[in-house]
């Protein structure tokens, strides 16, 4: 339980917040590189500021004030040229570092005009890695942006997905400290949502957290498991500060503001040994739903059941009225430590994880439960014995709503049919 005051400290992140000034000493994924293949300019919200990306005609992407510095008209609505976004109203061009370098009538009447180089807006570092856009909102110098190993993996398929979530970050990302929920959120909730009632799924018997350079990790032995099993033996990440990551994909909680949080997942999945070579020239992007067309909340996928939960404690959580349990451990000491990282940045020290190093940043390896699989690949027979991977053959469970595109690229990419079938295994039995 926390007081109000610690509550408040922990949830604001707004400009001048402490948590708001921590958490933009971070790069961030902010949207999907694919999105600017259809719009030049999209709104944002981050971190409580209402700001514009885009992609100009060169291929550089900007994130600036959403507002233009001549009669603050809306830059979202502007159109970008070869270098910059251009405000639709009288016609003043900015660039990605948010330094105005035209203003037409003015540049005309007076050649030598000043105003120019006066007009500034805030601007913001962009980089793309891995399908992703990256943003930095934070003091300069910029850290180095993290290219985790997973980024890495030749031979798979990856897709990035974002949804619009009505909370607060830190009841999203608190989520990910948090094992026990599989098995009633996801494991016994789906089996009554089937219209049965029993089994209930295994039961977890122990759980344990532990503190690493990038984070943490969550480690469980659920009935029927030893501790010789990597769920005990590696566990899962909390990836610091806004982070889960699971090995196969990396889920984030982006504050928009106060009260709302973008999700963004970026998902990987190895082809089969007999589609290998592969080399996908695209990594596609979509936006996911989270209610159903009555309101209703979805509730039919692995993280649309976790949004159920975030969004259920409130637009912010009250955690002076919370009562917190065993299981609860790790969520105490990421709240800690959180503190404690608030104080170390007021010495001036760097917040947790922080990479200084380019050459350190270029592979950021992370502890991966089953990593095997990930590295070696399975046949298409493997895959159609796995327990997991027989079903994502079949369908995305993680989102509702992907599209048929993706999902045919997917298949494709693949080797399957539309029901999930390799199209190989298929050919070979019939031909027997």
């Amino acid at each position: 339980m926390l007081s109000e005051e610690r509550n408040q400290t922990l949830t604001r992140v707004g400009p001048g917040t402490a948590m708001g000034d921590y958490l933009r000493r971070y790069w961030m994924p902010i949207a999907g590189a694919a999105e600017f293949d259809d719009i030049e300019v999209k709104p944002i919200r981050l971190m409580g500021e209402d700001l514009a990306l885009y992609k100009d005609r060169s291929g550089t992407f900007g994130l600036v004030d959403r507002h233009c510095p001549h009669r603050r008209a809306d830059l979202s609505y502007g159109f970008v040229e070869e270098k910059g976004l251009r405000c639709n109203y009288h016609g003043w061009l900015m660039d990605e570092s948010g330094q105005c370098i035209e203003q037409p009538f003015e540049d005309m009447v007076n050649p030598k005009n000043p105003l120019r180089g006066k007009c500034k807006i805030t601007a913001y570092p962009v980089r793309e890695l891995s399908g992703l856009l990256w943003a930095y909102m934070g003091p300069l110098p910029a850290p180095e942006l993290p290219v985790y190993e997973a980024f890495t993996w030749g031979n798979g398929f990856s897709e990035v997905i974002t949804s619009d979530i009505p909370c607060n970050w830190l009841q999203c990302q608190e989520n990910s400290i948090d094992p026990v929920h599989f098995e009633w959120m996801h494991d016994n909730w789906s089996l009554r949502q089937k219209g049965q009632l029993a089994p209930y799924s295994t039961k977890h018997l122990k759980v344990a957290f532990d503190e690493f350079e990038e984070g943490f990790v969550y480690k469980r032995v659920r009935e029927g498991q030893s501790e010789q099993a990597e769920m005990w033996s590696i566990g899962r990440v909390f990836l610091w500060p806004l982070g889960f990551y699971l090995g196969e994909h990396f889920e984030w909680r982006i504050p928009v503001d106060d009260e709302n949080t973008l999700s963004v997942t970026w998902f990987w999945c190895r082809v089969p040994t007999e589609r290998e070579p592969y080399v996908q020239t695209r990594i596609p992007h979509w936006h996911a739903p989270i209610t159903e067309p009555d309101g209703r909340w979805i509730t039919s996928h692995v993280i649309n059941q976790d949004i159920v939960a975030w969004v259920g404690q409130g637009r912010v959580g009250d955690r002076t009225k919370e009562t917190l349990g065993a299981s609860d451990k790790g969520i105490a000491m990421i709240r800690n430590r959180f503190f404690e990282e608030l104080e170390a940045v007021k010495q001036g020290k760097d917040p947790k994880g922080v990479l200084r190093d380019p050459a350190a940043a270029k592979l950021v390896e992370l502890p991966i439960a089953e990593r095997k699989p990930f590295l070696a690949g399975k046949s298409m027979l493997e895959y159609t014995k796995h327990p997991y991977y027989s079903k994502r053959m079949k369908g995305f469970p993680w989102n509702a709503g992907q599209p048929e595109q993706v999902r045919k690229e997917f298949c494709i990419a693949m080797g399957i049919d539309a029901d999930g079938n390799f199209l190989a295994l298929k050919e070979a039995a019939g031909a027997k």
